[in-house]
């Protein structure tokens, strides 16, 4: 396989598109009625320092091909990372052979023909950065003595890392949908370690993007890792108590992915959601507006079509608070007696609309109680919405913050913090693949001493 950094992508897509189509016309050979495949490949380099040293330099390439064969509503699959011809044959008939055996699914199929995409349009989603190993040290290395040179008492860090990663994606299937897409994904991140007597904190800071030029600066990220770092230095515990809770806004972006879990179809039609039987309901208060954008230029999940080639577009998750869609599948649609939402492989670019406050006005909003920075654990229960993790963060008096906390626990039901939600900052200071403020929630358990 070429470099991808420094091959023609178009040329790339033609070959893989082309492998594409010899695996299903091996399928239809070996009598399957329907078949479908995605090919992907991707090349990368990673390199990583410490204390400003070389740790690591990574050239990465990976290429693998995944077949599901269909005879009736039977079904098999294989996967192979040998792109041959002779590895191809042999996965069509290792898939064929799976599917002889296993019993009819009334939903095993491919998604209706009508919702295949018919262009694929272009979302601005390759960059390559042919930054080398040298520039990429520099780079990394640059990062790391900024978080080490900004305050006195950062005392060691825990590395600082580059990566560049350019990949290709062809998906096709039996009714004659073939289509492909090439995408960049560039990163850069260093975690420090801040000293003060006996107290020893960490934190980091990192930032991710499509295009290189769309990444914050070596010097910035550096610079934001320490201050986060020695922020957090002198935490105590808090007595438990019941509190409002201002959650950061990466951490908020983690609460819409239980939500994105709860309205995900595999979860719904296996009644292993908290948000059942939700859909059209109030489950936010109406001044919450959520929406997906899988066709936003460079956005970092953005797709043309999804997992099923079913052609994506723009949707509203959320309408005045309403539960406007769930995520489905064509599988997950098929059981739940419902129309795949263009969801296979996940959300993508998921944006809150945002108020006009900013951080100090949310922390005035706050008044008296806790802003969560980070957050541990995987004490979230999708059934019943039980929600118990660990946390640090600080304690606000006044709208002012006091001194940070560590060593709590934080628990409620996201139920009643989806509609305990009192005010959305618009302090999203940082690109990924969900836009939020933070959130202020109305109450929640904080464990302590």
């Amino acid at each position: 396989m070429a470099n991808l950094a420094t091959a023609d992508s178009g040329t790339q897509i033609q070959r893989l598109e082309a492998a594409i189509d010899h695996l299903l016309s091996e399928a239809k050979r070996c009598g399957a009625s329907a078949a479908e495949a995605g090919v992907s490949a991707s090349t990368g380099l990673e390199v990583a320092v410490r204390m400003g040293e070389i740790e690591t330099v990574e050239h990465t390439r990976d290429h693998g091909l995944g077949i599901t064969v269909y005879f009736g509503r039977r079904k098999g699959s294989a996967s192979t990372s040998d792109l041959s011809s002779a590895a191809i044959s042999d996965a069509v008939a290792q898939a064929c052979s799976i599917a002889k055996y296993t019993q009819e699914d009334p939903c095993a199929g491919l998604a209706p023909a009508e919702l295949m995409a018919t262009e694929i349009p272009s979302l601005d989603l390759e960059h390559p950065w042919g930054i080398s190993v040298e520039d990429a040290v520099r780079l990394a290395t640059d990062c790391e003595d900024a978080a080490r040179a900004h305050d006195a008492r950062i005392v060691n860090s825990e590395g600082a890392s580059l990566s560049t990663h350019a990949g290709l994606k062809v998906y096709g299937n039996s009714h004659g949908f073939v289509g492909g897409y090439p995408s960049t994904r560039h990163g850069l991140s260093v975690a420090v370690v801040g000293k003060v007597g006996d107290d020893m904190q960490r934190d980091y800071w990192w930032t991710s993007a499509r295009a290189p030029e769309d990444l914050e600066s070596a010097e910035s990220v550096g610079r934001r890792a320490a201050e986060r770092t020695v922020e957090r230095l002198g935490a105590r515990r808090l007595g438990t108590r019941r509190a409002p809770v201002l959650f950061r806004a990466e951490q908020a972006a983690g609460l819409l992915r239980h939500l994105c879990g709860a309205i995900n179809g595999s979860s719904l039609y296996r009644k292993m959601s908290f948000l059942l039987d939700q859909l059209g309901e109030p489950i936010f208060p109406d001044f919450v507006q959520l929406s997906e954008d899988p066709l936003r230029l460079r956005g970092l999940a953005s797709a043309p079509f999804d997992g099923d080639g079913v052609a994506t577009a723009p949707k509203d998750l959320l309408r005045d608070g309403v539960l406007q869609t769930y995520l489905l599948d064509h599988y997950s649609a098929c059981r739940l007696g419902m129309t795949t939402t263009a969801n296979a492989g996940g959300v993508r670019n998921m944006s809150v609309g945002m108020s006009e406050r900013d951080r100090p006005a949310m922390l005035r909003e706050l008044g008296t109680g806790l802003f969560v920075t980070d957050l541990m654990g995987q004490g979230v229960n999708n059934v019943t919405g039980d929600y118990s993790r660990g946390a640090t963060g600080f304690w606000v008096e006044n709208g002012e913050i006091q001194y940070p906390v560590e060593e709590i626990t934080i628990a409620g039901n996201l139920k009643d913090m989806f509609k305990g939600l009192v005010a959305i900052g618009n302090d999203c200071d940082f690109i990924g693949s969900t836009t939020t403020g933070s959130w202020l929630l109305e109450e929640m358990t904080i464990a302590g001493e």
